[in-house]
């Protein structure tokens, strides 16, 4: 049996389990009331250190824990290594410190048969992007099999035509991993931060273009989608690394955000 072993846990989140409990007990227990849609189709979410995002994640998370999706696919962008394309995780289980989860290794085949531009990269084993979406994923959706797609050099256009066809399954939830702005002022950050958000709030593509976020094509890709499928999008939260750091010089966006009908 293959395992995609977690290689960020100790660092951008706990490797014991108690820890992350504590974290999703201790995220939960600041929980703001939030009305929400009748059915969430997909989550954007961030995916730094959760001791930086982890309450802004867990907000959309914890928002739709009484859905039971069959298939949970997270999207997210390669930090590590240059892809053309994306790489589709060919392992038979995702390890986290809450237990492994199933992967769907011939739903996961099945896409990189029908889409050229999907292939699978080992290389793509050290990526963050995703892997800190996994215990939530475990802890949230226990009995789900994930989808883990990592994308590199890619049109927007070509990745929304793959959700499109992700959403046309009622068995599929997506997850769209992407923080915002990095090492800018808190001033400066929260220009670049409230264009991406008012992009995803409006279903605007053109006002993407006055933001930035690391994984900006995924989230345009999901919002081209929203507008295909005429969904509804809501802003959960939104903070900047300097709420823990108190470092207003140079700090990291993050946001979550909920799309559905």
């Amino acid at each position: 049996m293959s395992i995609r072993k977690a290689v960020v846990s100790g660092s951008f989140y706990p490797n014991d389990k108690k820890e992350i409990l504590e974290y999703f007990n201790q995220f939960n227990s600041l929980k703001k009331d939030i009305e929400i849609f009748e059915d969430v189709k997909a989550i954007i979410v961030p995916h730094a250190g959760y001791i930086y995002s982890g309450y802004t994640a867990n907000l959309a998370y914890s928002c739709i824990k009484k859905q039971k999706p069959k298939r949970v696919i997270v999207i997210g962008p390669s930090h590590r290594v240059y892809l053309k394309g994306g790489s589709v995780s060919l392992y038979d289980e995702y390890e986290t410190p809450l237990g492994n989860i199933q992967i769907d290794k011939t739903f996961s085949e099945i896409l990189i048969k029908k889409y050229d531009f999907l292939d699978f990269s080992i290389e793509c084993e050290f990526e963050h992007s995703t892997e800190t979406q996994m215990p939530f994923i475990k802890h949230y959706f226990k009995d789900s099999l994930v989808v883990e797609i990592v994308y590199g050099d890619i049109d927007f256009n070509d990745l929304s035509k793959l959700i499109d066809n992700l959403l046309e399954d009622d068995n599929n939830f997506i997850v769209i991993s992407t923080d915002l702005s990095h090492f800018y002022s808190e001033i400066e950050a929260n220009k670049f931060d409230n264009n991406c958000m008012n992009a995803i709030k409006n279903k605007d593509l053109n006002l993407f273009d006055y933001g930035e976020a690391c994984g900006k094509v995924g989230v345009k890709a999901m919002i081209k989608s929203s507008i295909n499928k005429n969904y509804k999008t809501q802003i959960l939260d939104y903070c900047t690394s300097a709420k823990i750091t108190g470092d207003k010089s140079r700090v990291v966006g993050y946001t979550s955000a909920l799309i559905g009908v």
